[in-house]
């Protein structure tokens, strides 16, 4: 019996397009889970499947395909926020009997976690879904757990069991939120959500170190970030970013700042999370602006087309150990 785990990542701020990498990756692959490893209903996949829009804030990816889907102790769950979307996904034709799990000591976010954050979270520009409240009291040791919740007694698992007693290899897609820009220990704090966004986030479900094979890290090409420290610089192409690239978040619908993406910043993501393949996403959205750029040790690096950008960053990942073979650059319109 073996474990082996790949990692998904966003290198950024989050809102990078995991959720449509997942759904790939669960489609194309042989994993026999699909784990969410961190955050909770502050964060929102967008997945089209078999032509339907679906926005997922709990549920992993795998379960568009009958994998069995996990959501891991390292997230804290809102038990309504599940139900709806259980309920979502059956409607639009996906079938989630027995293929959805909730690991038995995931935190649970209670009404009175949500009243709090609503109240509180507007300082840093928070979802206000009670995400922070409940990890609070879950490193407090004041929190609920999954197990002691009636209503998702049908839904537990003990992931212990599930990764080493089966008898069986074990194959697992670990789906991250959020991203490493907002990581708790790593993300420009105070600004950062209240769950670790690394790769080493996922091992904190009950994984081995040595079970990591490869880590998916995802970007876009551009940087956006939801919350209230300033952000986006003056000037109309990052109107023109937002616009065309419909950055608008899918749980809170708030308009994402852009910017251009600061090649130190992703260099330090790579690094960090260990990243063996990235997709950088939405290149199709300077190519539609007509204008290229990236920042590099604090300037603005204009390049005049977007090959001549694409190279340029290539040959910046070379010496992390990322060749072109494992650089993919992804369109906003791609449904994969």
């Amino acid at each position: 019996m073996g474990i082996s785990l790949d990692v998904i990542v966003d290198l950024q701020y989050g809102d990078c397009g995991k959720g449509k990498v997942s759904h790939y990756l669960s489609k194309t692959q042989k994993y026999t889970h699909v784990l969410r490893y961190n955050g909770g209903c502050n964060a929102g996949h967008t997945i089209f499947h078999k032509g339907k829009k679906f926005v997922t804030h709990h549920i992993p990816a795998g379960v568009f395909f009958g994998v069995k889907s996990i959501i891991g102790s390292g997230c804290v769950l809102d038990p309504d926020q599940l139900f709806r979307e259980i309920q979502e996904l059956e409607a639009g034709g996906v079938k989630t009997k027995g293929k959805i799990f909730v690991a038995e000591n995931t935190h649970v976010i209670t009404q009175k976690h949500k009243d709090e954050d609503k109240q509180k979270g507007a300082k840093i520009g928070t979802t206000g879904r009670g995400n922070g409240p409940a990890y609070r009291d879950k490193y407090g040791r004041t929190g609920v757990r999954a197990d002691s919740v009636k209503r998702l007694q049908p839904y537990l698992i003990d992931m212990y069991k599930e990764w080493y007693e089966r008898g069986k290899d074990v194959r697992i897609l670990a789906e991250g939120a959020q991203g490493f820009g907002l990581d708790i220990d790593w993300g420009d704090y105070p600004f950062v959500t209240s769950s670790h966004c690394t790769t080493a986030g996922a091992l904190l479900n009950g994984l081995p170190a040595t079970s990591v094979r490869n880590v998916w890290g995802v970007a876009k090409i551009y940087e956006t970030y939801v919350g209230s420290k300033k952000f986006q610089p003056k000037g109309d192409v990052f109107n023109k970013m937002g616009d065309i690239g419909e950055e608008f978040g899918s749980t809170t619908g708030r308009r994402r700042q852009c910017n251009w993406m600061n090649m130190q910043t992703l260099e330090r993501a790579v690094r960090m999370n260990g990243v063996t393949h990235l997709v950088f996403n939405k290149i199709d959205v300077l190519r539609e602006i007509g204008q290229w750029a990236v920042i590099d040790n604090n300037k603005v690096v204009n390049f005049k087309s977007e090959k001549e950008m694409n190279d340029f960053i290539v040959r910046r990942l070379k010496p992390l150990g990322l060749d072109r073979k494992h650089v993919f650059f992804s369109e906003h319109k791609d449904r994969i």
